[in-house]
């Protein structure tokens, strides 16, 4: 199977690829490699944060693959406890990545629970300066977002929630598309049976894994994906799913496996 090329979504002020490496959990050299293995493969965005410890190593990584720095779409993340320091802490970030702005950065979690429009208000004001292309939340509810826009007006551009086939809530999408807010999921596998009977002969069908219909389910719905790895074959394959695509049906199969009840962050 061959990778076509990554598609895209076109988010408030940067076009992100629906497709990256995740990096929560990645350590030492691991790290670094991972990021370097997953550009030179064709990947052309990699998610970071300031919580994983690994900034610096991503930048490494970065650095040692060679590619442009305009062509990777870089995401990390303010910690809910770093509220208050917004500034500190992103300038902190692009020294340890060795870049001169980040394409995306997100709230990580609401800040002790609450929405936090005045950290919003310094998200907003970091963006017009230029040292990041595009802002958005993680683990935010709709409320919680609302709550964002009432403040400033301004919605962010994405919401990074967990997310799986097991996740998914077709209200939930609804409401970020009607606040003009996309989504993006974490941990599509651990919160996946990857032995479900649907995900397995929908994968022999294609000549894939279950991993990878999950991956395309996600492309499918134009939800960005992130999935973690440091194994540079398991990266390779991750990519290969841009190679193939789900019919309607099979799409509609795999919505089924979601509860009503929909993701946590988004009730």
């Amino acid at each position: 199977m061959t990778a076509a090329p990554l598609p895209t979504l076109a988010l408030r002020g940067a076009d992100i690829p629906l497709l990256g490496l995740g990096t929560w959990q990645s350590e030492g050299d691991d790290a670094r490699r991972a990021v370097r293995d997953a550009l030179e493969l064709g990947y052309r965005h990699v998610d970071t944060a300031t919580g994983y410890g690994n900034e610096a190593l991503v930048g490494r990584g970065l650095a040692d693959s060679g590619v442009p720095r305009d062509e990777v779409f870089l995401t990390t993340k303010l910690p809910p406890d770093a509220a208050g320091r917004e500034r500190e802490t992103l300038e902190r970030s692009l020294a340890d990545l060795g870049v001169d702005h980040v394409d995306l950065w997100l709230v990580h979690w609401p800040p002790a629970g609450a929405a936090t429009p005045a950290t919003w208000e310094q998200f907003i004001a970091l963006r017009d300066e230029g040292l990041t292309r595009a802002i958005g939340v993680s683990n935010y509810s709709l409320a919680q977002i609302d709550e964002l826009v009432a403040a400033t007006g301004e919605a962010p551009a994405i919401n990074q929630i967990p997310w799986s086939p097991g996740d998914h809530d077709p209200h939930l999408v609804a409401g970020h598309t009607a606040r003009g807010v996309a989504l993006e999921g974490y941990s599509p596998f651990k919160r996946t049976d990857l032995s479900d009977p649907s995900l397995v002969e929908i994968a022999a069908a294609y000549g894939v894994t279950p991993r990878q219909v999950v991956l395309r389910w996600h492309l499918e719905h134009q939800v960005v994906v992130i999935p973690k790895s440091t194994h540079r074959d398991r990266i390779a394959a991750n990519l290969e799913v841009t190679g193939f695509s789900l019919t309607s049906d099979e799409v509609a199969r795999i919505d089924a496996l979601g509860s009503s009840a929909g993701a946590e962050v988004g009730a």
